[in-house]
């Protein structure tokens, strides 16, 4: 057991310095979240799975509070898998497909921003939301793994996790979406100040 847990830490830290290598990319993360809250549009989460509950848990983030030593006001980032009414009554009566899309629809406006989460690139749902995204014209930025799939080269910004592990790719999402918020929350707790 002792040389398993060492192998699984070691896959994570190795992870993290390759990610290191789209630092570029995630340093554009940081600008266009910023901007977007700066501009006072909103910022709409969305993932499947672990990723729903990385989309809820990094808009919690933003809604309350990330840091318990920093008390600033509430940002507009909302996960569109907190509502557990919309998402039956949407898979029920339309598709499963269209759990995101059909609510990016009524809520999102031009200038807001679309973040979706997923280890694979390749979800249906998140395809179908990334069209009303680029339609409404609202901002995309995916956190992919696997090769980032069918979803690679579909967002204004990627990053992609090169692994194929869903795990391990969950891990450097949540540290990537932590690093970037607190990134954002740094710049518009500047910006407040002048």
């Amino acid at each position: 057991m002792t040389n398993e847990l060492k192998k699984t830490i070691k896959e994570s830290i190795d992870l993290k310095k390759k990610i290191f290598k789209q630092h570029k990319n995630i340093n554009e993360c940081i600008s266009l979240i910023y901007k977007t809250i700066k501009n006072k549009k909103k910022v709409l989460i969305c993932g499947n799975g672990g990723s729903a509950a990385d989309a809820q848990h990094l808009a919690a983030e933003f809604l309350i509070r990330l840091r318990p030593n920093i008390d600033r006001e509430s940002w507009p980032v909302i996960s569109l898998t907190l509502d557990t009414s919309t998402l039956t009554a949407c898979g029920n009566d339309y598709s499963f497909n269209k759990i995101f899309s059909r609510p990016l629809s009524g809520i999102g406006n031009e200038g807001d921003l679309l973040l979706t989460i997923s280890t694979s690139g390749n979800s249906k749902n998140l395809i179908e939301a990334h069209k009303v995204a680029r339609v409404k014209k609202i901002n995309i930025i995916s956190f992919l793994g696997k090769g980032g799939g069918k979803m690679k080269d579909k967002s204004n910004i990627q990053i992609i996790v090169p692994s194929k592990n869903t795990a391990r790719i969950q891990e450097i999402q949540i540290f990537l979406g932590h690093y970037i918020f607190e990134q954002v929350e740094n710049l518009l707790i500047k910006s407040k100040k002048k």
